[in-house]
């Protein structure tokens, strides 16, 4: 991406890994927590690294950004997780230049996704972003690529169905209660961790189990208070887990912590207890599994779940790549506008210097000559000629590199690549 003038470094890259090779254990090690993204962005810049998104989620961790070789990339994510080069190289991708930018198109409008139109992941997009940028390591490169996507995002949702029904980790999961917990209207529920997917959850469970005796519990009490103020729902303090454990049927774990937060210690039921860990990492551990009576599933498998929803979803992938094809490509046009840039600057610089050069003439052999007035009428000429050869090269296509040249020798100009 030399051509392009919009960043010292020639590529721009995409290395990450997702729900695809990596299972949740993996996806664990190398996830990132804000604390993380930020030491990555600071440590990018200090590098001299002028351009670079972070985005960390259940089903992916990524790093978009310009670098002289992808391995710049991926030594920081390596170094700020619990993840080694070894284990990225066995489960991981790299895409460069154009790639990169259609796989940011994919993953940003929920083609990629771990459940199809899932679009979750606009809003870690726009995360990602606006950290880069109060970091001042969002160029106009990724902002406008940032942009394209939304935009993308937004006409995909509101032009095709791919996201219509009700399917997400959230909605997964209750259905999986529903289909597996006999009477689970009379049932007791408790939900650990009131972070986005808890919400999401919480709403879902009340909403289609009709249960009223679903209890939360958080570390922090009054986040957990203001969901069950929402939802008119008991709380119990982080002291009460055990308890609350003990006498429960189904267990929802939404925690988000960097280490287990449910082990074997804690359980201590004589009934059947259906565990569901919505967590990257997994926050329940393994030897739960182990347990008598005891059944535990994670958002991977409740991910591969199919029913009617999705299967109608698929019908509209080829109408969502068609629109992310159009909005793409008035992406790419910007980016071919950008080689030519220099060159209208050093064209524009060039004709106000002749302009000044004429006004200062003339001042000096009319006595009656208007300089506010010549200025003004200049610079408006100025203006209209430096748009028309810039409409010019962005029609002449592939022959811009011949107009640029031809221009650059005419008006003997001096291009800045800065």
């Amino acid at each position: 991406m030399k051509d392009y003038n919009i960043s010292k470094h020639n590529s721009f890259y995409t290395i990450g890994l997702n729900y695809k090779k990596a299972d949740a254990e993996m996806r664990g090690k190398f996830s990132l927590d804000e604390n993380a993204m930020q030491k990555i962005l600071s440590e990018a810049k200090t590098a001299g690294i002028d351009g670079l998104l972070a985005t960390s989620t259940c089903n992916r961790t990524e790093l978009h950004g310009f670098a002289q070789h992808p391995f710049q990339l991926i030594k920081m994510l390596c170094d700020n997780t619990q993840g080694t080069v070894e284990e990225f190289q066995q489960v991981a991708y790299v895409y460069k230049n154009n790639d990169a930018i259609s796989h940011l198109f994919k993953v940003g409008t929920g083609l990629d996704s771990q459940i199809l139109g899932d679009f979750e992941i606009i809003s870690q997009l726009r995360q990602s972003f606006n950290r880069s940028k109060k970091l001042d390591i969002a160029n106009p490169f990724i902002e406008r690529l940032c942009n394209s996507v939304i935009q993308a995002s937004k006409r995909i949702k509101n032009e095709t169905q791919i996201s219509s029904g009700a399917t997400s980790v959230a909605f997964a999961s209750v259905q999986y209660i529903l289909k597996t917990i006999p009477d689970v209207s009379q049932k007791k529920i408790l939900l650990f961790g009131t972070g986005k997917i808890g919400r999401n959850t919480c709403e879902n469970l009340i909403k289609h189990t009709k249960n009223p005796s679903i209890t939360l519990i958080n570390r922090t009490k009054d986040k957990a208070e203001k969901v069950a103020g929402k939802f008119n729902l008991m709380v119990k303090d982080y002291g009460d887990l055990q308890t609350e454990i003990r006498t429960t049927d189904v267990l929802v774990v939404a925690t988000g912590a960097n280490q287990p937060t449910i082990s074997k210690d804690l359980i201590h039921t004589k009934k059947p207890l259906l565990i569901l860990d919505l967590s990257i990492p997994k926050n329940v551990d393994n030897s739960v599994a182990n347990l008598e009576n005891v059944t535990v599933i994670h958002l991977d498998h409740l991910s591969q779940m199919t029913d009617e929803t999705l299967e109608r979803r698929k019908e509209f992938i080829p109408q969502a790549e068609e629109i992310i094809e159009e909005v793409k490509e008035d992406f790419i046009q910007w980016l071919e506008s950008r080689k030519f840039a220099p060159v209208i600057k050093a064209l524009n610089r060039k004709l106000k210097t002749m302009k000044e050069e004429e006004l200062d003439y003339h001042s000096k052999k009319l006595t009656d000559f208007n300089s506010k007035h010549a200025d003004a009428i200049s610079n408006r000429i100025i203006q209209k000629i430096t748009k028309q050869f810039a409409n010019h090269l962005k029609e002449t296509g592939n022959d811009a590199d011949e107009s640029l040249e031809l221009i650059q020798k005419v008006f003997q100009l001096q291009v800045s690549k800065k």
